[in-house]
């Protein structure tokens, strides 16, 4: 151990004591006689902002611990996927859950993006029962379209620290799809929508292998059938089955409502499986929100310990929604489960 050594004739005229790793007392402490001595500026600190900065610090802490080393899927998607401020902010949050030790899997969409060009290249788009319909011509502008994406966000997450990798799950075959058939509207025969598939399985050695590198997987939602022929996937259900097989501690669904919203459009901040199920089963819960909560309700039936769907809008949500009390949006846990932390 380096030992202090006695400075003669320092400053102020007195002994000092020069610390061997570099700390000496020859500009003292703010504040101090001998600061005032010298006419030094306080120190500039807004205590009331610091006050609230430690407060949010130490409310982390036990969510940090809990969560350590445990998986964290993210469904990328809304707002906070399509507006430039947002998207530095989205990237950070996914760094700082890395560098805190827990392991977020990056699952995207693209539906508007897609939307678009098929829009500008004179194809209309069609729909049944929330999923899009596929022919060849369309499904190349989907690979294109999530291909780009999927570069984006991984140079996001790179330029913020991160080590991210983008995937498909056509890469090593590890999403396995089939062609799904939607029912009917009129309860006839089921309809064949092209090449939209439905996930057989997910084998989750890549995944898997990737987090144990410390890489941060983002994966664009195509799956492969038999043949070797590419699927669109609702990047929703991609997500809910992932979390599922990874056996996620979260599934964290971004979109562009605050939550899960009864009759009246209030926010519902906690609701069990059992209550979810309620909502399905009144209406509450209807069109383009019935994949995504029935992602989220799944999850948490086949071994996820929550599921989240929170307001993309709300910058840094996926940080207040993992590492604070109140969150912001809805928590689905299955039945029996604690409620979140501190309520």
């Amino acid at each position: 151990m380096r030992r202090a050594k006695p400075v003669r004739g320092g400053a102020f005229g007195a002994s000092e004591t020069q610390i061997g790793f570099g700390y000496n007392r020859r500009f003292p402490p703010y504040g101090s006689k001998d600061a005032q001595a010298l006419k030094l500026p306080p120190m500039p600190i807004d205590a009331v902002n610091a006050n609230v900065k430690a407060q949010i610090l130490a409310e982390a802490l036990p969510y940090i611990r809990r969560f350590h080393d445990r998986t964290i899927v993210v469904k990328y998607g809304g707002n906070a996927m399509t507006e430039a401020h947002l998207k530095p902010g989205f990237a950070r949050d996914v760094v700082m859950l890395k560098l805190v030790g827990m392991n977020p899997v990056i699952v995207h969409g693209g539906g508007p993006q897609i939307g678009d060009l098929l829009a500008k290249m004179g194809i209309q788009s069609e729909f049944r029962q929330g999923m899009r319909v596929t022919d060849e011509r369309v499904m190349n502008v989907v690979e294109m379209v999530l291909g780009e994406l999927n570069q984006e966000i991984v140079g996001l997450i790179n330029q913020q620290g991160g080590k991210a990798v983008g995937l498909t799950g056509q890469d090593g075959a590890f999403i396995r799809a089939r062609k799904l058939m939607v029912k009917s509207d009129n309860g006839g025969a089921p309809v064949d929508i092209g090449l939209v598939g439905e996930i057989e399985r997910i084998d989750p050695e890549l995944i898997t292998l990737l987090d144990s590198r410390d890489f941060i997987p983002v994966i664009a939602p195509i799956g492969v059938g038999a043949e070797g022929e590419a699927y669109n996937i609702n990047a929703d259900l991609v997500a809910g089955k992932l979390a599922e097989t990874l056996r996620a501690e979260k599934l964290v669904l971004m979109t562009n409502t605050s939550g899960v919203l009864d009759r009246d459009g209030k926010l519902l901040t906690g609701l069990t499986a059992t209550e979810i199920e309620a909502l399905f089963a009144d209406g509450t819960i209807h069109g383009g929100m019935l994949p995504k909560i029935g992602s989220a309700l799944e999850a948490v039936k086949n071994g996820v310990k929550s599921s989240h769907v929170i307001d993309g809008r709300v910058e840094h949500a996926l940080l207040l929604e993992v590492l604070t009390n109140e969150g912001v949006g809805t928590m689905i846990r299955a039945d029996g489960a604690p409620p979140r932390i501190g309520a």
